[in-house]
């Protein structure tokens, strides 16, 4: 239940929000792409978005009949998103860090990145969309979900000053380092080619 009295919660309450699913996703694809690339510009990805590839990569939502994308909108602009998939239909260099750990993946639910526009932030939103994609996950029947955070070295000259400090967010969601990384290619802004970004993964268990 909302109460009015909470100033967070009369913002959300001015929002839509709505949750789509597999090919459901479609008809927001372009916004999606474009919300994505103006997002991740800016620290910790330092991202020279592409929209071609943008919109490539976020097939694989579509392919998978059990994929969520919560997505927020303010009148008719797209403000926030957040998606996740079982991890079994992510590709192989999300798996393979689990796999080479002697993890079993099938009960495990990946989430993919929450972007939310600067001036939106602060009011609850990042809960929300942890609270869809878990409940989704349950529902789905899975019994652990988990991420991937850009790592950046502490003495990066990029870092800006006033960088929010993300971890202590999901420690209070129960999320823990599980030890596990991967590295993903991607260009980060003033480069001319891809250069490998180094992900650690979070998780929880689900159900408590």
């Amino acid at each position: 239940r909302m109460d009015p009295a909470d100033p967070g919660d009369l913002i959300r309450m001015a929002l839509r929000f709505s949750s789509h699913h597999g090919i459901g996703l479609q008809r927001y694809l372009h916004e999606l792409a474009c919300l994505r690339i103006r997002i991740f510009c800016d620290w910790p990805y330092l991202y020279a978005g592409d929209a071609d590839y943008e919109s490539e990569y976020l097939q694989v939502y579509l392919r998978s009949e059990r994929s969520i994308a919560m997505l927020v909108h303010d009148g008719d602009v797209l403000i926030g998103a957040s998606t996740g998939l079982p991890l079994v239909e992510e590709s192989a260099a999300f798996q393979t860090p689990f796999v080479n750990a002697g993890r079993e993946i099938s009960g495990i639910f990946y989430f993919g990145e929450s972007v939310l526009a600067p001036e939106y932030r602060g009011r609850g939103i990042g809960h929300a969309f942890f609270d869809a994609r878990e409940q989704h996950a349950e529902n789905c029947g899975f019994s652990t979900c988990c991420f991937a955070a850009v790592r950046r070295a502490d003495n990066d000259p990029r870092r800006p000053a006033l960088a929010r400090d993300l971890t202590k967010f999901w420690r209070a969601r129960n999320y823990l380092p599980n030890g596990l990384s991967m590295q993903l290619p991607w260009r980060e802004l003033g480069q001319e080619q891809d250069s490998l970004n180094r992900l650690d993964f979070w998780e929880r268990a689900l159900g408590r």
